[in-house]
């Protein structure tokens, strides 16, 4: 039996205005009162720094764009070494002319960049006009090593695809985590918005299972109106929460501004890979069609 490895980690989930600097205060202030609380990993939700501009084909919104690193990963950074701590946050970088990627950043506790993750699956739905701004990620799957462990990162759409969580599992990431920004539209129904949520939790404490690995998911809250008037607004459900690597819930916040904390058991990946081997048993040599695009036709 391995010794415990207990990693407690926050997750901040917030609101957003149309004000940067109100939006870093809403993180930052998450992050000290995490790290306060005993947190040595923390993370943000996807596009913290902004509105969720998606909502509307608007050219004026790269002017919102920034390097990496740049702006956001130097105050994160600063912040991360002056707390000790590890921080995952969200960039809408600017790597070269017509070249935009959503970008997830971990910063380290010595304050420098550890790594950097481009999200991989861009949607294309009504209030979620992604491809329009974002290029799609271009540098793999892969984990980030850091001192707390070895990170697998991804981002929001990235959440409801197997094979990306599988690629970290084989990266050796020994944790999953999405910054997200999931909400229901104004127009769903109850009952529709009820099998959304639980369709996006389950997805993912699936990940954790398949996978043997914990998995932390941030959610922005709050409702955001349209910029066009469209009326395409969008409820963010928050729901943040941490499940261990059997899928069980650690830890989940409610559809408000939170700080959420949870204990993560590390050790616990090895031990249920000798117990239930999904990995032994996996059969590659008849896996070579799932790298088809589509479904067969019925």
């Amino acid at each position: 039996m391995n010794a415990s490895k207990l990693l407690t980690v926050g997750l901040v989930q917030h609101a957003c205005s149309a004000s940067r600097n109100k939006n870093l205060e809403r993180s930052q202030s998450g992050i000290r009162q995490a790290a306060a609380d005993g947190a040595r990993l923390v993370l943000l939700q996807e596009l913290h720094t902004a509105v969720y501009f998606c909502q509307t084909e608007d050219p004026r919104a790269f002017a919102m764009a920034e390097t990496v690193p740049g702006p956001t990963t130097g105050l994160l950074g600063k912040l991360a070494k002056e707390l000790a701590i590890v921080i995952i946050g969200s960039v809408f970088e600017k790597c070269a002319a017509g070249f935009f990627y959503n970008t997830a950043v971990v910063l380290n506790p010595d304050g420098k960049l550890a790594g950097s993750y481009r999200k991989t699956h861009i949607p294309d739905d009504p209030g979620y006009s992604e491809k329009f701004y974002f290029t799609p990620g271009n540098r793999g799957i892969k984990a980030i090593d850091t001192p707390v462990g070895r990170l697998g990162v991804l981002v929001c759409w990235d959440q409801w695809y197997p094979e990306a969580a599988r690629l970290m599992a084989l990266d050796g990431a020994q944790l999953l985590l999405y910054p997200s920004a999931l909400g229901w539209d104004a127009g769903d129904r109850a009952d529709q918005r009820d099998q959304q949520l639980e369709a996006w939790i389950t997805v993912q404490r699936g990940h954790a299972i398949a996978n043997q690995l914990p998995v932390l998911c941030c959610n922005r809250t709050g409702t955001e109106l349209a910029a066009d008037d469209s009326g395409a607004d969008i409820e963010f459900w928050g729901s943040s929460f941490a499940c261990g690597p059997q899928g069980e819930m650690l830890a989940r916040a409610g559809n408000a501004d939170q700080v959420l904390l949870a204990d993560v058991d590390l050790s616990r990946n090895a031990e249920l890979d000798r117990v239930w081997p999904f990995f032994r048993d996996r059969r590659t040599d008849l896996y070579g069609d799932l790298v088809k695009r589509h479904r067969k036709r019925s």
